[in-house]
């Protein structure tokens, strides 16, 4: 069954845009986009609120187009991706997986 999962998070105290971004583009990204159960996985930086000044309450976001949620549970799994998702957690704070369904 397809799905799409949207995360949204910040960056802990402590943790930089640049290695955060600079993780996410050579670790993140590429690890998540060929696990067989990822159609397409992005990562986004808010860059402000739309007719407004106020600053956005996240500083990324991630979409994760998923095929098949079985597999990816199986794949999410896998010591490789447990690492990832360890260093992703050291980084990030106010996380929130929010599913999606296409109307």
């Amino acid at each position: 069954m397809a799905a799409k999962i949207l995360a949204l998070f910040n960056l802990k105290a402590g943790t930089s845009v640049e290695d955060y971004e600079a993780w996410a583009k050579t670790v993140d990204i590429p690890t998540v986009n060929g696990l067989g159960s990822i159609e397409k996985f992005e990562v986004f930086k808010t860059t402000g609120l739309l007719f407004s000044e106020d600053k956005p309450p996240y500083q990324y976001f991630e979409t994760i187009d998923i095929l098949d949620m079985d597999a990816f549970g199986a794949e999410a799994s896998s010591e490789t991706m447990q690492k990832v998702a360890a260093e992703f957690q050291a980084m990030v704070d106010d996380l929130v997986f929010i599913q999606t369904e296409k109307l």
